[in-house]
């Protein structure tokens, strides 16, 4: 979490008697249900609005537009820098004080998230129709399952994570760019790889929820958590289809 959260969750600790917000560490049993609730509907809800917007750009983008998604390296790269400055913004705005630009945020990021499974989805639809769709969205939403029961259900401390997360972030990213700017395909380990880095977001940001974040935060801690979903997902579809081949 950035250090503007940080600052702001110390802040609403030390400010409790003045009625602000507390850490949900902190908070009683009921408040601290009412965000957990509040916070895995955003979720589900994100991934509902997901599903939804993907299936209007299907329909309305032109196919010679998603297919030069494919060929155009100059324009996949102007996609994933696009893509990296709106999630920053998204992110910025889902932590806004403002509880309409939280959602302005996390609608951001959905859309952002749509656009950039345009291609992926497109494939997956051409050569499998809905198999792999359903069997990568099963296998991902039972993976997060899984990891948010052993956050849940252990006192494991999962801070340590975010120096693992943010070193292999920009690895990952370093080996995107360089891979689009030079022809070469990362192949089916750096998916693998993917896939553990992203269920190690999803340990770090269910801890984070847990621990870090206020009561009045979980447009927030949604959109935190929808993030690490769509990269489970996107690396789980990618060996799925890579199968196929």
């Amino acid at each position: 979490m950035n250090s503007y959260n940080s600052s702001y969750n110390k802040g609403s600790y030390n400010n409790s008697y003045n009625s602000a917000p507390e850490l949900v560490a902190y908070s009683t049993d009921s408040e601290r249900a009412i965000f957990y609730r509040k916070t895995y509907t955003h979720v589900a809800l994100a991934l509902l609005a997901f599903i939804l917007v993907e299936t209007a750009l299907l329909r309305w983008v032109p196919e010679e537009l998603i297919l030069a998604m494919f060929g155009g390296k100059f324009i996949w790269l102007f996609i994933i820098g696009g893509f990296w400055l709106g999630s920053m913004l998204a992110n910025k705005w889902a932590h806004s004080l403002s509880r309409t630009t939280q959602y302005v945020g996390l609608g951001l990021y959905v859309l952002l998230e749509a656009v950039i499974f345009l291609p992926l989805i497109y494939i997956a639809l051409a050569y499998t129709g809905t198999e792999v769709l359903s069997q990568a969205a099963i296998v991902t939403l039972s993976l997060f399952g899984g990891l948010t029961a052993v956050v849940f259900m252990t006192r494991l401390d999962f801070s340590f994570l975010r120096s693992v997360l943010v070193i292999g972030g920009f690895l990952s990213l370093g080996l995107i760019v360089a891979g689009a700017l030079f022809g070469f395909e990362l192949g089916l380990w750096f998916s693998v790889g993917m896939v553990v880095l992203a269920a190690g977001g999803i340990l770090y940001q269910t801890y984070n929820v847990k621990n870090e974040y206020t009561t009045d935060q979980y447009v927030g801690a949604a959109l935190q958590l929808f993030s690490s979903v769509m990269l489970l997902f996107w690396y789980i579809l990618r060996i799925l289809l890579s199968r196929r081949n």
